[in-house]
């Protein structure tokens, strides 16, 4: 019997690392629907999934989609809720059932953000402790503290709540773009909830991007979300910062350059936040 969370994967040239999750996910009880979505991997990956797991649904994309290509995996879920993992991570026995579970008793919670144990040693990811420790406050009838911000690799949501905000941001690409996502969810009136008895393990991948190109990616949807949903105060700051450090610093000056070709579709889909979750997201930067 399925616990009605369906779980959606993107990878891209990580074969025996996707391989490794889905018998992990496949050795569940009871096993979940999985949706693999192939960001154009030149590796194989698309054939081995078929291979060895029949199964598991596997979308094979012609070009990378960055983290935009798990929307595609959502919209084809058939189960309620949609449960994101990433190549190198996976859920604990009986964590999609707990989630299910929450999501049935609370019709406004969007988004379950679990516990993530890193590595062999199960040591809680840095972000988890800032999740469990919110200083934003909590809706009476919320089944845990409430946040502006999740780890895609550990996230339970309902699929109706991600379908109405349009998932994630193609702009951004890939890196940060949980944070524009949480803050839409928050705009349309969905609860988002950190529940430390859901839990996720994630394995971090020897085959992970170079550390400077994602510090430039960083840097660039910083600049990105502020453009596309805080105040145009809090956008101009944060361009005039980049600006001023990509003098000095050449990964500021590519992630600034990144930024400026992206900006007119910025200013075409700016919708600055509501009032509320504008005065939550300030006070998260003042806690930080």
């Amino acid at each position: 019997m399925s616990s009605g969370v369906t779980v959606v994967i993107a990878t891209r040239n990580r074969r025996d690392e996707l391989i490794r999750t889905l018998q992990r996910l496949h050795d569940l009880v009871p096993a979940p629907p999985v949706i693999v979505v192939d960001n154009g991997s030149t590796d194989g990956t698309a054939q081995a999934v078929g291979d060895q797991f029949a199964a598991t649904v596997v979308l094979a994309l012609p070009r990378n989609h960055g983290a935009a290509a798990r929307n595609l995996g959502v919209v084809a879920a058939r189960t309620p809720y949609v449960a994101f993992s990433d190549d190198d991570s996976w859920w604990a026995p009986g964590a999609l059932e707990r989630a299910a579970v929450v999501l049935d008793s609370h019709p406004r919670l969007g988004l379950v953000a679990a516990r993530t144990l890193v590595g062999p040693m199960h040591r809680a990811d840095p972000i988890t402790l800032l999740l469990e420790c919110s200083p934003l406050p909590r809706s009476p009838d919320a089944p845990g503290p409430s946040v502006l911000g999740f780890l895609a690799c550990s996230a339970v949501m309902r699929k109706a709540a991600f379908c109405e905000v349009g998932g994630f941001s193609s702009l951004l690409f890939f890196v940060g773009e949980e944070r524009l996502l949480c803050y839409d969810l928050a705009t349309a009136g969905w609860e988002r909830s950190y529940l430390h008895d859901i839990v996720a393990y994630h394995h971090p991948s020897s085959n992970r991007s170079d550390p400077q190109r994602r510090r430039v990616a960083e840097l660039r949807n910083a600049l990105l979300t502020a453009v596309l949903r805080r105040p145009r105060p809090v956008a101009v700051a944060a361009a005039t910062s980049l600006a001023r450090d990509s003098m000095r610093d050449g990964v500021a000056r590519t992630a600034l350059g990144e930024a400026i070709v992206r900006l007119p579709a910025a200013l075409r889909r700016r919708a600055p936040l509501p009032p509320a979750v504008e005065e939550q997201v300030r006070m998260l930067e003042d806690a930080g």
